[in-house]
């Protein structure tokens, strides 16, 4: 049948596209501080991406001047609508940022409330059918502290952090997974040899994560072409 033809054709088509776009990562830069350690992760994490031939793009809600506040009973702004559009776009959505107070800064909990929000609505909590945004995204954060790791377990931080925030967001929203790195111990005068210790361990992220990507879309190929 013609029609059946056309359809077959625009589908092939339409998975030749997919297999052709560049695999997105989405980083979200949430410090103030130019030139940061938090900046460093970003960029490292950045550059990494791209030698192994993905896209990344740095969206620093600082210098982007990203207000965190939430305006209820409003449609979202233009500024939210270009920061949800760079999310449903991405593959993998990144969280850089430093942990004050035992918890991420206002501006990252801001960005969760009004862009990753956005779609979400109150009444669809705890319902069989709640909406899920992000299901094929992955959610990686890179966190730093100037506080050691296991003084931030003695005080139960580090758990409530993840419980918290990585699994209980990873759920609401459907993301298929959350990782997150954290690097401990950074201070202003931290020596170099330890700053690069760190990076690498930024870069082996970058890697490890375009490395599932890539995966994830061959066995999806594979798992079309023998379904035909």
């Amino acid at each position: 049948m013609p029609g059946a033809a056309v359809a077959g054709a625009l589908s092939e088509r339409g998975e030749a596209m997919e297999d052709a776009r560049t695999l997105r990562h989405l980083i979200v830069l949430g410090d103030p501080r130019r030139g940061s350690f938090n900046h460093q992760v970003a960029e490292c994490y950045r550059d990494t991406v791209r030698t192994c031939h993905q896209e990344a793009q740095i969206r620093d809600l600082y210098a982007l001047g990203f207000d965190p506040l939430l305006q209820t009973g409003a449609p979202p702004s233009d500024d939210v609508a270009v920061e949800l559009g760079l999310v449903h776009a991405c593959d993998v959505l990144v969280f850089v940022y430093p942990i004050w107070f035992g918890t991420p800064p206002a501006i990252i909990k801001g960005y969760v409330e009004r862009v990753l929000g956005a779609e979400f609505h109150p009444a669809d909590l705890g319902g069989e059918a709640a909406p899920a945004p992000f299901r094929l995204k992955r959610f990686l954060t890179l966190s730093s502290s100037a506080t050691s790791l296991p003084w931030l377990n003695e005080r139960g931080q580090w758990l409530s952090l993840r419980q918290a925030f990585d699994t209980y967001l990873a759920d609401l929203f459907g993301f298929r997974s959350a990782e997150h790195v954290h690097f401990e111990s950074v201070v202003e005068g931290t020596r170099e040899t330890y700053i690069r210790e760190l990076l690498a361990r930024v870069e082996d992220s970058a890697r490890y994560m375009c490395a599932e990507l890539a995966q994830e879309r061959h066995a999806a190929k594979a798992q079309a072409a023998g379904q035909n």
